[in-house]
């Protein structure tokens, strides 16, 4: 899997690199510099959720790791329900809260674990992480107690859920986290404003957790592939699938699943008050504003990571 630097084309590096790496140069994300389609996509749709996973990593990945190796992976990191439930007649839901913090965040975490425990051969990594409340807690289940890693996490003071603050802040051992007076924004400027200081990033092995690394992003497009294969057969070819985005790194898996070939007639994304990208879309300026807060604490981001990736 090639992939290059969307802030420095000249950057290119393999997925191993790119998930050791985290970000890259200029504070640019990795992204594929093409995807090719899955052959025979209903055969696909056709196999249990670990099978298929497997299968689409497998086809994104390419020859970088042994079938085998990843199909081992999938079944660590996937090892939960993933329901679509019909919510009233042709709407559905897709339930992605069965991992171990009841969040969607639960499957990019822990199969991004499971590659850095494949791919680190002993050496000292610390994770860094900003959260807007459930990154945090997938993050911190995933890697607690894993050797030779170091987890630190920043989280606005006072904007997350008590129970999403008690997920993480009260595991211990190589979880380490911290109150940030300010915005989840504030958080992610820190995180990367520590990977341009080259010291610091060789001194820590510092790498990050948030959707900035690409094995959290593909590792979501294989729940979009399940929620069209428990459609009936009819309905697939139909689908509109919604997604609400804050950070934008779900719908952008959404939307990697349909270059693929995953049967889908649509894609929205849905923002709150913090609606950068909307009135970018309206006036193409990018113009960020202060964060605002909302009942959907985890949506309230202005400058998502991961918009230059669904602009490319």
């Amino acid at each position: 899997m090639q992939l290059h630097n969307l802030k420095d084309e000249t950057q290119q590096v393999s997925f191993v690199e790119a998930v050791k790496t985290g970000l890259g140069r200029n504070q640019g994300v990795f992204f594929p510099k093409s995807l090719t389609p899955i052959q025979d996509i209903d055969k696909l749709l056709d196999l249990d959720f670990v099978s298929r996973s497997s299968k689409i990593l497998s086809h994104l990945i390419g020859d970088e790791l042994p079938a085998d190796t990843v199909a081992q992976m999938v079944q660590n990191a996937f090892n939960f329900d993933v329901k679509l439930v019909e919510v009233e007649k042709d709407i559905y839901c897709l339930e992605l809260f069965h991992g171990p913090t009841l969040a969607f965040k639960d499957f990019g975490g822990r199969f991004m674990a499971e590659c850095l425990a494949q791919f680190n051969q002993g050496e000292k990594v610390t994770i860094l992480t900003a959260t807007s409340g459930d990154t945090g807690a997938a993050v911190a289940h995933a890697f607690y107690n894993k050797p030779n890693i170091d987890v630190v996490i920043l989280y606005p003071k006072g904007k997350i859920s008590l129970a999403q603050q008690k997920l993480f802040t009260t595991l211990g051992n190589n979880i380490h986290c911290y109150a940030v007076d300010g915005s989840f924004d504030d958080c992610q400027s820190m995180v990367k404003q520590a990977f341009l200081d080259d010291e610091v990033k060789q001194k820590l092995g510092l790498n990050s957790a948030n959707s900035i690394n690409i094995s959290r992003l593909v590792a979501q497009v294989c729940y979009y592939f399940e929620a069209i294969a428990q459609l009936p057969k009819e309905q697939r070819s139909k689908a509109h699938i919604s997604v609400p985005s804050g950070n934008f790194g779900n719908v952008c898996a959404a939307m990697i699943g349909a270059v693929l070939g995953m049967p889908v007639a649509k894609l929205s994304a849905t923002t709150n008050q913090n609606d950068t990208v909307p009135r970018f879309l309206q006036n193409k300026e990018w113009a960020p504003n202060d964060t605002l807060e909302s009942l959907s604490n985890a949506m309230d981001v202005s400058k998502p990571n991961n918009w230059p990736r669904v602009q490319f």
